[in-house]
């Protein structure tokens, strides 16, 4: 795979800032790209002359800066042939970064499995499921008994929707794959919240798509610029309720006032999680058009890979057809332990949300005592903090954190252009003596950081 000057471009942002010479600057944020799993392995970057003139910068300066990466075993070359990306000894490390079980892994988002609630799920759709035997199995739409059940969810929240507006998929991100298959061509312009879920900006880059970042800052969505990118744009994608990773929630009265001029892909996954104040209610009571797209891997569990999409029949006609390409469904079974859990409101549980209260502030308690600098304010909902350092030094954080036994999510993978290098989202997902641990082990990853430390960890996948 080529990647072009103008792509790498962006994703090396403002690699000039910071200490030493230039070459330098250039080829660390090279590395930690190449270790962020940003530059895949294999790619073929750039001609040293082609980046030279996207970056603005001589061609000596890129051509030092791919030697330093060559003679320490991050780029092969060849004569004639681009530089191709590799790791030192040309494979991954033999315990990458989150496989040894006294590292805690803050990478992933994810709460703990409610084990009886989803054992007895489970129980009860085996029971069920010899009804469905007669049938092939292949539902590319859903069984109706779970179609039946999201489309009463969203009615408990004040959105009327008839099973016809429904379509299962095997979680969130399927769903959004899905919809990105039928609704972006290349080159088309894409509306995402900045920051805003990795996953999603690695769906539409694959597609091609261009992105037109909005910032979402801690005074919330700007729905004036919204707006006027919407304009130009083919679809946008937010995260109104409980946004990932900032864990802000879009008011009622930008809800009321945003209406945007393209489609516009609404993720709802986390709308459950309302912690501090009253579950907001549908984006789509206030944009009729909006296609909202759910799943119940955040509320009940990661494991539980049913998702779903809520938009008008012509539309899910056309993802039912383009759907075979990928896969002929989803598991049945999964499907009616999920139906049982929405019909008994499973998605809403109070113990869970006061556990996530609870470990939330431990998470916050140990960042002021351990990481004072780091400035995280308190989100009403969802799983994560936003942390802030005072310096752009996230990426390199993740990749010295490992050796000092916890795993973080850096911030410019919730971003493009290489920014939010200040950022690093925290989840509190875990119970609260061990991220009052990770912490302490954060903390001293970054002294360690301080003293010239670099890591060769291949960070942890994101959830």
């Amino acid at each position: 795979m080529k990647i072009s000057s103008h792509t790498v471009a962006r994703m090396l942002g403002a690699w000039q800032q910071g200490p030493g010479p230039a070459h330098q600057r250039l080829s660390d944020k090279l590395r930690l790209l190449i270790l962020d799993g940003r530059l895949s392995l294999g790619a073929a970057l750039p001609s040293e002359r082609d980046l030279a003139t996207a970056l603005g910068t001589s061609r000596t300066t890129v051509g030092t800066a791919f030697r330093t990466l060559v003679e320490h075993g991050y780029l092969a070359t060849r004569a004639r042939t681009r530089a191709t990306v590799r790791l030192p000894g040309g494979t991954a490390p033999e315990r990458p970064a989150g496989t040894d079980p006294e590292t805690i892994d803050l990478s992933f988002a994810a709460p703990a499995a409610p084990v009886e609630i989803l054992h007895a799920a489970f129980a009860r759709a085996l029971e069920e499921l010899p009804r469905h035997f007669e049938r092939h199995g292949y539902d590319r739409y859903g069984i109706v008994e779970l179609r039946e059940a999201v489309a009463r969810w969203y009615q408990r929240r004040g959105l009327p929707t008839a099973p016809d507006h429904i379509l299962i998929t095997s979680g969130a991100q399927h769903a959004l794959a899905l919809l990105t298959r039928v609704l972006v061509s290349p080159r088309d312009k894409v509306v995402i919240d900045h920051p805003t879920y990795p996953h999603a900006i690695t769906t539409f880059t694959q597609a091609r798509a261009r992105l037109l970042p909005v910032a979402v800052t801690c005074s919330g969505w700007d729905t004036e610029q919204l707006r006027a990118a919407g304009r130009s744009a083919g679809l946008a994608y937010l995260i109104p309720d409980f946004h990932n990773p900032t864990g802000m929630r879009m008011p009622t009265s930008v809800r009321e006032r945003l209406r945007l001029a393209c489609p516009t892909i609404v993720d709802e996954t986390m709308a459950d999680l309302a912690l501090d104040v009253p579950a907001a209610e549908p984006f789509a009571l206030h944009m009729p058009a909006a296609i909202s797209i759910g799943s119940v891997s955040k509320s009940v569990w990661g494991g539980l890979r049913i998702g779903w999409i809520r938009a008008r029949p012509p539309l899910l006609e056309r993802v039912e057809r383009a759907r075979p390409t990928t896969d002929l469904g989803t598991p049945v079974v999964e499907q009616l332990a999920s139906a049982m859990l929405l019909n008994e409101d499973r998605t809403v549980r109070p113990e869970t949300l006061q556990q996530l209260r609870v470990q939330r502030d431990a998470l916050r308690q140990a960042l002021a005592e351990h990481l004072p600098e780091v400035r995280a304010p308190q989100p009403p909902g969802g799983v994560t903090l936003w942390a802030s350092f005072p310096a752009p030094i996230s990426s390199r954080l993740a990749a010295v954190a490992p050796d000092h036994g916890v795993t973080i999510a850096a911030g410019p993978r919730f971003g493009v252009g290489g920014t939010f290098e200040r950022n690093i989202r925290l989840p509190y997902t875990l119970p609260p003596d061990q991220l009052t641990r990770a912490v302490r082990r954060l903390a001293q990853a970054e002294q360690a950081l301080a003293r010239g430390a670099t890591g060769t960890h291949i960070p942890a996948p994101i959830a």
